[in-house]
């Protein structure tokens, strides 16, 4: 047994979830498991044990193999700052930014990082499972791919390939995918998985055979929806976009354009006493809210000129006049002070924008890049709490005299002289169950006092248990070279 792959038929047809489940089956059948990913486009980033940053989907896939994230599970991360640019991570360092024309003439050179990486891994545990990306039917894409059938191939990995059934079209997507790839492509493929399915499966047992026949794979199970995804960390920001509780206590959120580790609101969403709002492009902040939350973001100073774009800036400003609270974390702290300057062009063009005044402290943008997990006490209730940083950027000025939290003794972060206005670069924090207790008593809010770390673990190994019941995995283990 060495590694398995699982490609989809596209995005977003469950293969980050079916890996994390299958990491947390292997891990509970008492193999020591890891979980790997060639290459992932997310600005939704973990910082690893190593001093890098991963996807966030593959730290959770991590958690569910019983293992900290390392670099080499993610060895190629793509961070989206413009339409048709991206920040590139190798091996958890940022080398550069690319636009789109230029990284795929650069892929033909990560394909030996990647394999570096990936053979770390395999030495290092009885099974890797690999996540693809996107989905192999991408023909056009083929030559200089690292993602899906390049990585397989270079690696001689067998695939699983997922279709997702709840979009539509399944037979489509897996019995297509056999028709337009390249028959030694198509030949790496070992069989499917059907996922997403909602209602009886048997009522699909006609369309499995159908797919069996037509593209010559085995089938290795229907797998039903399973609700409780909810409740793991988001690996897209549209996984938040429904109201979590109808809570008496409203919080919103801004969908800026190029959102940033917006796992952050994942444990307030779970809070009963909270109503956790996306407010999207066009709409208004709504009035009713206690706290605006403005996340991270890939670019601050375009993300800036989006904000303004929707008028949210005039909400803010009648928010804070009414008594709001609000909390800037990351690229978000930096849009609430007087300005944003990015004299280097790292994120965009050369330049300063002029923030929202709602603190009072300026950034400049400088190349270094924080990544680190951090401990740090926070200012007011003297809770100690866990985060991690990833940024770049320097922020001083008046405000931050009045501390969000301290770190080995220096001050984090900055409050209003009001006290409605905290700005931090502290990624994480609502994941410590006392401190998120203490800051939505702050809100008028009470927290539902259950742990959220230990309610990943319980869906995790829900996650593994509905796979079992629903895939024959010691089929596909046994796949495993």
């Amino acid at each position: 047994m060495t590694a398995l792959m699982i490609q989809g038929t596209g995005s977003d047809v469950g293969k980050s979830l079916l890996v994390a489940g299958l990491c947390r089956a292997a891990r509970l059948r008492g193999l020591s498991v890891a979980p790997f990913k060639p290459q992932n486009m997310s600005n939704n980033a973990a910082v690893t044990a190593d001093g890098g940053e991963i996807g966030r989907a593959q730290a959770l896939q991590a958690r569910a193999a019983g293992l900290e994230p390392l670099t080499d599970m993610n060895p190629v991360l793509l961070k989206p700052e413009t339409d048709v640019g991206a920040q590139v991570i190798v091996q958890g360092k940022r080398i550069g930014t690319l636009k789109a024309r230029d990284y795929f003439a650069a892929k033909k050179t990560l394909i030996a990082p990647v394999l570096e990486s990936y053979g770390r891994l395999r030495a290092a545990h009885d099974l890797v499972i690999v996540e693809g990306a996107g989905s192999p039917a991408e023909v056009n894409l083929r030559a200089s791919d690292i993602a899906n059938m390049g990585f397989a191939r270079a690696a001689d990995v067998p695939v699983v390939l997922a279709g997702d059934i709840d979009r539509g079209g399944v037979i489509a997507q897996l019995v297509g995918t056999a028709s337009v790839i390249d028959p030694e492509d198509r030949a790496m493929i070992a069989g499917f998985i059907v996922n997403k399915f909602r209602g009886d499966p048997r009522l699909f047992d006609d369309g499995y055979r159908f797919i069996e026949e037509r593209t010559g794979w085995r089938g290795f199970g229907v797998v039903p929806f399973f609700p409780e995804a909810s409740r793991l960390p988001a690996e897209d920001a549209l996984d938040l976009s429904s109201p979590a509780r109808g809570g008496a206590v409203t919080v919103a959120w801004l969908a800026f354009s190029r959102v940033a580790n917006f796992d952050d609101l994942d444990p307030l969403k779970q809070e009963p006493g909270l109503t956790v709002v996306m407010v999207r492009p066009g709409q208004p902040i709504p009035a009713e809210a206690r706290l605006v939350i403005l996340p991270g973001t890939k670019s601050t100073r375009g993300d800036l000129a989006f904000l303004r774009a929707q008028g949210w800036d005039i909400d803010l400003k009648a928010h804070h006049r009414r008594g709001g609270h609000v909390l800037g974390i990351c690229g978000g702290y930096q849009m609430l002070g007087r300005s944003v300057a990015d004299p280097e062009g790292i994120e965009g063009a050369a330049g300063e924008t002029e923030g929202l005044g709602l603190l009072d402290v300026a950034t400049v943008m400088t190349p270094d890049k924080r990544l680190t997990r951090t401990a740090a006490r926070h200012e007011a209730t003297g809770l100690g709490l866990e985060g991690y940083e990833i940024h770049i950027g320097r922020t001083e000025g008046a405000d931050c005299a009045r501390p969000f939290a301290r770190i080995d003794g220096r001050p984090e972060g900055a409050i209003s002289a009001d006290g409605q206005v905290t700005g931090s670069y502290l990624h994480g924090m609502f994941t410590d169950d006392a401190f998120r207790a203490a800051f939505l008593a702050g809100l008028g809010a009470e927290a539902s006092g259950s742990g959220y770390g230990t309610e990943v673990e319980r869906v995790l190994d829900a996650l593994a248990a509905h796979l079992e019941r629903h895939l024959d995995i010691d089929a596909l283990f046994a796949l495993a070279r």
